[in-house]
């Protein structure tokens, strides 16, 4: 705060007045660089983790259970949990990090989420797209979890335009992600919005152009059977703006879509090429699949995924 506005209130205001307004705008000002400071400690973090390769991480670190992410857990469990009953899965299976999907009649239960997990130690990682009941509690409980969503559908015919369209679409959801210390994670699911040279576009103009250091990708195996082949190179051109990454079996033709971790023809190639990518982020294992308790599907990914990460190779510099 400066030192002109300490003398007007000094000598326009009547002392206790003057406090007031004094301490008024000092909270003001802290609360406004606590969210600041936690947008580029994200930022800050997020790089770091995925760009030091001098010294590279073992497998069992980077797919082990503490840098886990529990995904599509919600809708999709069959048993239908609720959230102390999820919370309490998750602990059985030494899993601490979650993202959050949700519907409509998820929307009353969102704040007793928030407390099953701070009760068992969870990490609130992930919120799948936007509602601002759950935005408010976020500053309730001064959350910070990436924020999922898919690039909005663009206009023009031109790629430039496409990317400019797509990423002016999203400047009221940047705004308010950066006020809240959230990061910002484009989502694929399909289409020109889900290919990851499209998504790379649409932070690098929203980077450029609105300086969103706190906006990125979330990438997804089971949205992306088309990129099977290219996959190190897409992955190395996501990998500065990468903020998760969610594996999955993975067959040619997507066959079937949701596939066990270490159940598909390529994914131990996949996996290595993330561990020689330099990648440090989070890796997401999904449920998905209604017919399944989601205690029974995670578990199946833990296990296809420590046989797998004994076969792959740590490079070394």
């Amino acid at each position: 705060m400066s030192l002109g506005w300490h003398r007007w209130a000094s000598s326009t205001l009547r002392p206790g007045w003057a406090g007031l307004v004094l301490c008024g705008l000092v909270s003001i000002s802290m609360e406004r660089t606590a969210w600041v400071q936690a947008v580029e400690a994200v930022a800050v973090e997020t790089a770091a983790a995925k760009t030091d390769t001098a010294q590279p991480v073992a497998a069992e670190v980077l797919f082990g259970k503490d840098n886990l992410v529990a995904w599509c857990i919600v809708p999709f469990d069959a048993l239908k949990r609720g959230p102390e009953a999820r919370a309490e899965m998750l602990v059985r299976l030494g899993l601490r990090h979650v993202a959050y999907d949700w519907r409509e009649e998820h929307v009353a239960s969102f704040e007793e989420e928030i407390l099953a997990y701070k009760k068992h130690g969870l990490d609130y990682f992930a919120f799948w797209d936007v509602h601002p009941q759950a935005f408010e509690l976020f500053r309730k409980h001064q959350l910070h979890p990436q924020i999922w969503k898919m690039i909005p559908a663009p206009q023009g015919e031109a790629q430039e335009a496409k990317v400019e369209s797509a990423a002016r679409q999203l400047l009221p959801l940047v705004k308010e992600t950066r006020d809240l210390g959230c990061p910002l994670s484009l989502y694929n699911h399909g289409g020109w919005m889900g290919e990851p040279r499209n998504m790379v576009a649409v932070c690098r103009w929203l980077r450029e152009h609105e300086d969103a250091s706190h906006v990125g990708i979330v990438y997804n195996f089971h949205h992306g059977h088309d990129h099977i082949g290219a996959f190190p190179q897409l992955l190395a051109e996501m990998l500065p703006y990468l903020h998760c990454l969610n594996i999955n079996g993975m067959n040619d033709g997507a066959q079937p879509k949701i596939l066990g971790v270490g159940k598909g023809q390529h994914d131990k190639a996949m996996l290595q090429a993330v561990l020689d990518s330099g990648y440090r982020g989070r890796i997401g294992i999904l449920d998905h699949r209604e017919n399944l308790d989601a205690e029974e599907s995670l578990r199946e990914n833990l296990e296809g995924l420590a046989k797998l990460v004994a076969d792959l190779r740590t490079q070394r510099p």
